[in-house]
């Protein structure tokens, strides 16, 4: 699922986020919008449900799959928002904001970042938000309410899911850099969802459901996680994380 393509013809029968009762109403505004995320069925989700420029205002002008892919359609059609999934090939979201840079802070027509992840971890939402991004909202967000952070976004506004602004507010008010988890950095990002989940106490297959993955990755990832954390079951992986409060 790592093929990134333009947008246009894309199906509309694939879920995506959750649909608001009478789909999302642009009110007259309107925004050009690059979808960058690794599972193509969400993309064309959300291209389904707000893409529909009459109705919405939003304009999918381009569509990618990981960080390569990701500056280079960016470059090419210089939105005015970018959804930008956190957890990417290639180095995730925070690399494609590094490489963005120059146009997150052009004078005129800056290029602005929205993150949407399933993630609500604390760090995922901090380094993004460090990296240049103007708001973070997870993928449980309404039709509606995603089009409206889209909105304002482009016209400079900060926006976050309700719970995650605690984390943005807490770490700038922080005068002391956060503390290295050795044991914690040897996990990929996928590995750290699927911990996170794993503690939480989700099913294998409710996990594969909820990343877009098959069972059977979800227990290649928590047999790597395991091995790497030195830990032998589910139990006291969720201890481990409990304590870093992780969960």
């Amino acid at each position: 699922m790592n093929e990134g393509v333009q947008a246009g013809g894309v199906p509309a029968e694939t879920g995506g986020v959750p649909a608001a009762t009478g789909g999302p109403v642009g009110d007259g505004r309107h925004a050009r919008v690059v979808l960058v995320d690794d599972h193509r069925m969400f993309r064309t989700g959300v291209q389904a449900e707000i893409g529909v420029t009459e109705r919405t205002g939003v304009e999918v002008v381009g569509e990618a799959a990981d960080v390569d892919q990701a500056v280079a359609v960016i470059t090419a059609t210089r939105p005015e928002v970018v959804l930008l999934d956190v957890h990417l090939p290639g180095g995730g979201g925070v690399e494609v904001l590094r490489r963005c840079a120059p146009m997150m802070t052009a004078p005129e027509n800056p290029v602005r970042f929205l993150a949407l992840s399933v993630s609500d971890a604390a760090e995922d939402v901090i380094g993004v938000i460090r990296g240049g991004a103007r708001g973070y909202v997870t993928k449980t967000i309404t039709g509606s309410d995603l089009v409206n952070s889209i909105f304002r976004v482009q016209e400079g506004d900060a926006v976050f899911s309700p719970r995650l602004a605690g984390f943005v507010l807490d770490a700038f008010a922080s005068t002391d850099a956060p503390p290295v988890d050795e044991d914690l950095d040897r996990l990929t990002q996928r590995e750290r969802e699927v911990l996170r989940l794993i503690a939480r106490g989700y099913a294998y297959k409710e996990i594969a459901k909820q990343l877009f993955i098959s069972v059977k990755t979800v227990e290649s990832h928590v047999s790597a996680v395991l091995r790497k954390l030195q830990l032998s079951n589910r139990h006291e992986l969720t201890r481990w994380a409990t304590a870093r409060r992780l969960v």
